[in-house]
């Protein structure tokens, strides 16, 4: 077997994009894994992997991914904000509301804000 290029993970990369807009998440994680081995500091692909768990209900895994990806990026609003709807998909309320609230003080989209509930008392 013939070694990995800089071309194959651009390659697999660029197609767990379309495999995860095709709804097939399983598969762009088999994709992406190898890039992220080859490539382990690439947040670019840890996000496109953790999305790729989240909408795959792997929500641990999910969950580890974006943290990494906020320890690199403490200033990403999605990754704050889909950190938030995988604690709340596994009913860790509380802590999700602080990633919904850190993502609309970082970007102030009103779906993030929404989620935020600042009128709340929590």
């Amino acid at each position: 077997m013939r070694e990995r290029t800089p071309e194959d993970n651009v390659i697999d990369y660029r197609a767990a994009e379309h495999l995860l807009e095709a709804r097939d998440p399983r598969g762009a994680v088999k994709l992406l894994d190898p890039v992220i081995t080859a490539h382990p500091e690439n947040t670019a692909a840890r996000l496109l992997r953790a999305r790729a768990f989240f909408m795959s209900a792997q929500l641990r895994s999910a969950e580890l991914e974006f943290q990494i990806v906020l320890e690199r990026e403490p200033d990403n609003a999605f990754a704050h904000f889909a950190l938030g709807r995988t604690l709340q998909r596994a009913n860790r309320h509380q802590e999700a509301v602080r990633h919904f609230r850190l993502a609309a003080a970082l970007d102030p989209n009103p779906e993030y804000m929404a989620k935020a509930a600042f009128d709340r008392k929590d």
